[in-house]
């Protein structure tokens, strides 16, 4: 069983009546109850206001993918919990950043970039992700391209270090085209950024969007038990060159 945590600031479904008319039980709520069908995940979540934002050390250590959705309040996010992610990704623990997930702390630091520089405006326009890689197991079911009938448009360029994987390259009719679907991988975890999921926009009840995120899940999840690598002076290995004993 793959153990998935779904993180979510949960704050624009408390402010703003739009956003919880879309998401009545947050996007974490969403995005768990469709990962919940799949009989291979046990699905749980957390949010920005429980103690140590849901994610304590006990529940990380328990998590195989972590789900990242924050936008208004990033800088919330205290630093002893972001210390503690990176550790656990470095470790193996997979990491799935969703839309403004770009700009939070954790997506950050495993990047060393500025993630958060990118075009975007918010025009109700519709948007086409483009299947760049056919072969990717993120992409399996996709076809050549899917589309969403609005999103908020976000456009090159966007300042990430080079993906080892380039899944998805989305089209809006305003010009932009965006790297919105890209996969890197850091120690022995595996990080995916998905672009869509604005908060006003619902695009986690798209079959497409579920299907990519689902499908991310298993493609970042690393069933071996993974031991700390080596971090203190060796001995050599015993010699086995020819002729000695």
């Amino acid at each position: 069983m793959i153990r998935v945590t779904v993180w979510n600031e949960y704050l624009h479904e408390k402010n703003n009546s739009k956003v919880a008319a879309i998401y009545p039980e947050g996007i974490h709520g969403c995005i768990a109850k469709f990962l919940k069908t799949n009989e291979d995940m046990v699905v749980r979540t957390a949010t920005l206001e429980e103690p140590e934002h849901g994610l304590t050390q006990e529940v990380l250590d328990n998590t195989d993918v972590l789900l990242w959705w924050g936008h208004m309040a990033h800088n919330r996010v205290e630093d002893e919990i972001v210390e503690r992610v990176h550790k656990r990704v470095l470790a193996g623990m997979g990491l799935i950043c969703l839309h403004s997930g770009h700009a939070s702390k954790i997506f950050r630091k495993l990047m060393g970039t500025n993630t958060h520089l990118l075009r975007w405006r918010e025009d109700g326009d519709m948007v086409r992700f483009w299947t760049v890689d056919m072969a990717h197991p993120i992409a399996q079911g996709l076809g050549e391209y899917f589309e969403l009938p609005i999103e908020e448009t976000y456009g090159e360029y966007w300042d990430i270090p080079q993906p080892d994987d380039l899944v998805f390259i989305s089209w809006i009719p305003g010009g932009e085209v965006f790297r919105s679907g890209c996969c890197w991988h850091r120690g022995q975890g595996r990080i995916f950024y998905f672009q869509p999921g604005h908060e006003t926009c619902p695009s986690y009840h798209d079959a497409n969007v579920q299907k990519v995120i689902t499908q991310a899940i298993r493609w970042a999840y690393r069933p071996i038990a993974w031991t700390p690598l080596a971090d203190q002076h060796t001995k050599p290995l015993p010699d086995i060159s020819l002729g000695k004993n």
